[in-house]
């Protein structure tokens, strides 16, 4: 049984990399499109990649936008420093915030979005002064992670992250996945990019990213106040069976932010590889309702 969407998912997009001040920051580009109404940075969330993005580069280019996926500093083929502290939300943003810069003189507006831990970073980057045109948190919450599955695997995986290191860390992840049906199906080779994505990822990223999901404090209603003053647009999305931030917090952080909460179907964690066709239409939706009241 093979997945339909998955980080491995056709596209006609190119590899490239942009400027960043840790190094260069690995990229997917949609396809070559003359004319885009506005650029769209994606951000990927803890232990992903800009691969995550792979279904909708297409359709999105299709929709006259440019998509940019990245690999953020550390996570895969991005080279990131050795000091946790700069793997925060708040030090990533100022890595992103730079980035939309160098992305604003293509010619083109830039719309947000980040997925999970990439949405608290893509938060830090608009309070960070990033000049978005903008803002989608998707499957992300309004501070640290809450108790739960995810957060005990966080707390569970540092000790052995710090002694034994990143391929022990996966090894024994692929041993629990062997035990979850909803893993064990995958196509042998999702299951080796997925491995070799999580090992090349620096170490330190992984353990100051993780600091960041246990950490980050609630910072609503500064981000509020900050599309206010800009008059930047935002959006809330979540799966329905999302697992991370409960929908409730992720409602009333729309609510509290005072912009639309939507919601995908048949969708977990990652609407961007679970449900693509109903994601990109509600990012379709808005996005083009935004570029049109500019």
């Amino acid at each position: 049984m093979t997945a339909a969407f998955s980080q491995l998912s056709p596209h006609g997009g190119r590899r490239a990399e942009l400027p960043g001040r840790h190094g260069p920051l690995a990229a997917l580009l949609g396809p070559e499109l003359a004319g885009a109404r506005a650029t769209a940075l994606l951000l990927p969330g803890y232990t992903g990649s800009k691969e995550d993005f792979a279904p909708l580069l297409d359709p999105l280019a299709e929709a006259g936008l440019r998509p940019v996926a990245v690999d953020l500093p550390g996570q895969y083929e991005s080279p990131g420093p050795d000091d946790e502290s700069r793997y925060l939300p708040s030090a990533l943003g100022e890595v992103v915030a730079e980035l939309v810069g160098t992305l604003a003189g293509w010619g083109s507006p830039v719309l947000l979005l980040g997925h999970s831990f990439g949405g608290l970073v893509a938060r830090a980057a608009v309070l960070a002064g990033a000049d978005v045109a903008g803002l989608t948190l998707l499957g992300s919450g309004p501070g640290r992670l809450p108790s739960g599955a995810r957060l005990d695997a966080l707390q569970v995986g540092e000790p052995m992250l710090r002694q034994r290191g990143v391929e022990a860390v996966y090894t024994l992840r692929e041993q629990l996945d062997a035990a979850n049906p909803a893993r064990a199906v995958l196509a042998e080779e999702l299951r080796a990019f997925l491995r070799e994505r999580f090992v090349r990822s620096s170490r330190h990223g992984l353990l100051g990213m993780a600091v960041g999901l246990r950490t980050e404090p609630d910072r609503v209603d500064e981000l509020a106040a900050a599309l206010r003053a800009r008059n930047v647009p935002g959006l809330v999305v979540a799966g329905e069976h999302d697992d991370a931030w409960p929908l409730p917090a992720q409602k009333d952080m729309a609510r509290r932010l005072d912009v639309p909460f939507a919601l995908v179907e048949r969708a977990g964690h990652a609407p961007n590889t679970e449900n693509p066709p109903g994601l990109l239409e509600i990012l379709r939706t808005e996005w083009l309702s935004w570029l049109d009241g500019r």
